[in-house]
């Protein structure tokens, strides 16, 4: 009879399924989240060394803390414990505690087929570590718990929020789901985010990467900020003068294009020298109305350069497109009744509903921290995100998706042009390839395109020299580009003839 019981033993260990391998096994099914949940509380941990993995039972009336890694900890009520023990289980309960990668987890789209999600979107982050904890603990599904359970997160890198969520199934097709924060309350102590949450699922935590700037870095962007506008005022200003002169030699309607965008950039960078001078003034003082004013001018300004930018990458659009007998009656006219208009009705919407004052910007550090103002949109406004979401990240956005796929149209037509030329020896060759980049260059700067690195802030303090240097320099690219364009009229001048696809791209305009 005892032979019997071991060889029954034997056979069960050597069924039993590998907590370890639980995972690669419900990946293969649809739903493989719903599957792991209740496996992993009938497996067989077998390579304990160097494991996350926690299995095993415990006594209900207790409470159960454990740490199945040194950045995870869990805390389990004995209210907890009781609910989730079932009749057939007897006086002890299962508990199951492990860590697995985030990447294992799929987000669905917002729109299944014609179906689109209720609700708002959840929380959005990256989540901490790459990590997600799962805890399970009994056969009975626990859920509106009155006593939470409590996970911690610990971190050890800058984050400036984070939120507590849960993983929730949607798609039982494929497995995909979102991030939810549903029953999860989070609190940070400076060194770990702690959940309480009222169910059990798998838990994460979404945050949003903070950058410190030491005081040196922040001594360095300001310094490159004031002298970075300055001299794309002065360098703008002195385009301006350029541009008129080639009008006056020539009349052309991209030229006068170039001068309304020009003047955009000059209110740009003067009103915002204005606007920091202003706010250093008041220091604590309250925002008065000239500081109220200077955000109106800084805002439009800004929305207005950012128009004039689109009108250049329409204006190129047109060029590139529609090429042959084009006639639009007070062309430059028009354009200016957008480029201008636009953000003057903006501006006057947002100014009207009490948007402008003084804008505070917490610097953080490891050691201190320090702000600086600014007169723009009023950091006590109400709905400050959401205006500056729309109007300084997206509207600029499209803008720079337009005139990005209006270069990529340039750079094929010369590709073309340069095709279908033939080659007339080395030296030419790389004269006109040396052209084209230039032209390409040029272009870039003139539709804004800097713009886009403004999205590689929010990545790394590199990305924000970067995107500090090359958008505060734009004035200075638009003057260069005011001399490439004076040199290319003195060559025109004196030769028409033998004119490159560069060249017919820089002088072509259209008629008043």
């Amino acid at each position: 009879m005892q032979a019997v019981v071991l060889l029954f033993w034997l056979v069960c260990c050597c069924a039993a399924e590998d907590c370890e391998d639980v995972l690669s096994v419900c990946q293969a099914e649809n739903s493989w989240t719903r599957c792991y949940k209740e496996r992993i509380l009938t497996c067989t941990l077998k390579r304990r060394i160097g494991s996350v993995f926690i299995l095993g039972t415990v006594d209900p009336s207790k409470e159960w803390e454990e740490s199945p890694s040194p950045e995870h900890g869990v805390r389990i009520p004995s209210s907890a414990l009781q609910r989730s023990r079932a009749p057939e289980s007897g006086d002890e309960v299962s508990i199951a505690v492990t860590v697995l990668n985030s990447a294992h987890f799929k987000l669905a789209s917002r729109k299944h087929g014609r179906r689109i999600l209720p609700g708002p979107p959840g929380p959005t982050g990256i989540v901490l570590g790459g990590t997600v904890l799962v805890v399970q603990a009994g056969l009975r599904p626990l859920q509106n718990l009155p006593e939470p359970i409590t996970l911690t997160f610990k971190y050890n890198k800058k984050v400036a929020s984070g939120t507590c969520v849960f993983w929730e199934e949607l798609n039982k097709d494929d497995g995909t789901g979102h991030w939810s924060a549903y029953g999860c309350d989070t609190s940070n102590t400076g060194k770990e985010f702690v959940c309480r949450c009222n169910h059990l699922s798998f838990f994460a935590v979404l945050v949003n990467p903070d950058i410190s700037l030491s005081e040196e870095d922040a001594f360095n962007l300001s310094l490159i900020t004031y002298v970075g506008s300055a001299l794309s005022v002065v360098f703008s200003i002195i385009s301006l003068i350029v541009y008129s002169c080639l009008n006056k030699r020539q009349p052309e309607r991209a030229i006068g294009l170039h001068m309304h965008l020009t003047g955009a950039l000059l209110c740009l960078h003067l009103f915002f020298l204005l606007s920091c001078s202003w706010a250093r003034r008041l220091a604590k003082e309250p925002a008065d109305w000239a500081c109220g004013a200077l955000g109106y001018l800084l805002h439009w300004s800004l929305l207005a350069a950012v128009c004039w930018s689109a009108l250049e990458g329409f204006h190129l659009y047109l060029l590139l497109v529609r090429v042959f007998n084009i006639y639009i009656r007070r062309y430059l006219l028009k354009l200016s009744a957008v480029g201008w208009g636009v953000p003057t009705l903006i501006a006057l919407a947002c100014g009207a509903s009490g948007v402008y004052g003084k804008y505070t910007l917490e610097l953080r550090d490891s050691d201190n921290n320090s702000t600086t103002q600014l007169c723009w949109i009023s950091s006590k406004f109400r709905h400050r995100r959401a205006v500056t979401y729309a109007t300084t990240v997206a509207f600029p956005g499209l803008a720079v998706l337009f005139n990005s796929c209006m270069l990529g149209l340039v750079i094929f037509k010369l590709w073309r042009l340069r095709g279908g030329g033939g080659a007339k020896g080395g030296r030419e060759t790389a004269s006109s390839l040396w052209k084209d980049c230039v032209t390409v260059l040029g272009l870039s700067c003139v539709l804004g395109l800097p713009f886009g690195l403004l999205s590689i802030t929010y990545v790394s303090l590199t990305g924000i020299y970067i995107f500090t240097t090359l958008n505060l320099l734009q004035g200075v690219f638009v003057f260069l580009w005011s001399l490439a364009l004076m040199c290319k009229s003195q060559v025109d001048g004196a030769s028409t003839s033998n004119d490159t696809s560069s060249q017919r791209i820089m002088t072509t305009s259209f008629n008043s």
